[in-house]
């Protein structure tokens, strides 16, 4: 039996790598330090199937050094001890540092990778961890800052055109066959970015079309996916296109179709931390200031989960997932600091007023810090007018009021509070 197409394709040179050009693209980051025949510990954090694994075995191959790997999922503190003793003692004095590369470095525990920590600082072994989800909040900070953080993206039209021509004119089984694309909408919809689904979608196709010629277009593609649906898979594959439709069914009001994302989740046995993370971001993101309440919910549900685990833990997520989705929606918040981050690149650092300014030294009183500063506390309604944005930006909005009944209240606050300014 022959490998899976995807495998069969998987690029073993930088030269066939497909995507990420921001970071191995000509005179990037990461080809300058792989050109230097020196690279320094990092992890790349991005989607399934967009080349995280196969980036480090090219790594590896180019460098010519010795490459240990272990999953996350199945190695314990031993294995990584016993992985580093054989990298130390098989390392030549003056050779590069051996490469170990852990996939899915997130689902390692705290004291796991504390026990990469002291071979990661000296050098004993250079570390390649891979992701998908954020580090900041899976790596422990001593580990995180011992390395440097590069994040891919899912891969763009053209990468993706790029890969199918290959797999078309280059994979030994397929260029036995008489295959012709009339259309590429769906294949690309439906990989969503994902090189492996794209070939596991081309590889469905062509097997499903028996011995004779095979045409792919938008309608072969949409019923061979229907008819063989991709079974949900925590490490990849769907575990992306569940969580996105679970979101929007939340942003769009749907408890019904929610809770049906989230049975999906639970049945594949997703890891309920990630989803009870993404109903706080869903409720900070997408309900807001409309229910501020809705955060609350979500953390609550996030600590109950972490406390009773399954199966019980799918009552917490259930409730918080109707509640979000009942609510009522507003995203003015998350626009507004959007806004607010975008307007601090465009301006850079502008000056704090003077009567802003903290005056601990008789010198900084001199200079007039702090002089004029108005407590809002000693004012009628414990307000008082007064300009608290810098100088050249003191007349910006950032902040857009969404009329739901409960920011309605915020609004009208403001106006009593601003006048104009809000109006």
């Amino acid at each position: 039996m022959s490998e899976p197409l995807a495998e069969r394709m998987r690029p073993r040179t930088l030269d066939e790598y497909v995507g990420q050009r921001h970071l191995v693209g000509e005179g990037a980051v990461l080809r300058k330090m792989i050109d230097s025949g020196h690279i320094t510990s990092f992890i790349l954090w991005g989607p399934p199937g967009v080349g995280k694994t196969t980036l480090a075995h090219i790594i590896a191959n180019r460098l010519k050094v010795p490459f240990y790997t272990l999953s996350a999922v199945t190695s314990g503190v031993k294995d990584v001890r016993d992985v580093i003793q054989k990298a130390s003692s098989g390392r030549f004095f003056n050779t590069a540092s051996p490469i170990l590369f852990i996939d899915e470095i997130h689902r390692f525990s705290k004291s796991q990778q504390d026990s990469l920590l002291g071979a990661v600082e000296k050098g004993v072994v250079t570390l390649i961890g891979a992701t998908t989800e954020n580090p900041s909040f899976e790596v422990i900070r001593p580990l995180l800052s011992r390395c440097q953080l590069y994040v891919l993206q899912p891969l763009d039209k053209d990468d993706l055109l790029t890969l199918l021509h290959r797999a078309l004119t280059e994979d030994v089984e397929l260029k036995k066959r008489h295959i012709e694309v009339e259309e590429t909408g769906a294949l690309l919809r439906y990989s969503g970015g994902d090189a492996r689904k794209l070939l596991n979608i081309l590889e469905l196709v062509v097997d499903s079309a028996g011995e004779g010629d095979v045409v792919i277009n938008d309608k072969v593609v949409v019923e061979r996916l229907q008819q063989n649906p991709l079974a949900y898979d925590k490490d990849g594959e769907m575990h992306y296109d569940i969580i996105s439709a679970f979101i929007k069914s939340i942003r769009g009001s749907d408890p019904d179709a929610a809770l049906y994302w989230l049975a999906r989740m639970i049945e594949g046995g997703e890891d309920p931390q990630f989803i009870a993370r993404r109903l706080v971001i869903s409720a900070a993101e997408d309900i807001g200031l409309a229910n501020p309440n809705a955060l609350l919910l979500a953390n609550a549900a996030f600590d109950a989960v972490m406390k009773i685990g399954w199966p019980e833990g799918r009552i917490p997520l259930a409730e918080a997932t109707v509640y979000l989705a009942a609510s009522a929606k507003s995203n003015s918040a998350y626009l507004g600091v959007d806004a607010a981050i975008a307007l601090v690149k465009q301006t850079g650092n502008q000056p704090v007023p003077l009567h802003l300014r903290n005056a601990p030294t008789k010198l900084m009183a001199d200079l007039g810090y702090h002089d004029g500063y108005k407590y809002a506390h000693d004012y009628p309604g414990n307000f008082v007018e007064q300009q608290y944005l810098p100088d050249e930006l003191r007349d910006k909005r950032l902040w857009h009021a969404q009329h739901t009944p409960s920011e309605q209240k915020l609004y009208e606050r403001m106006v009593r509070c601003w006048g104009k300014r809000y109006e």
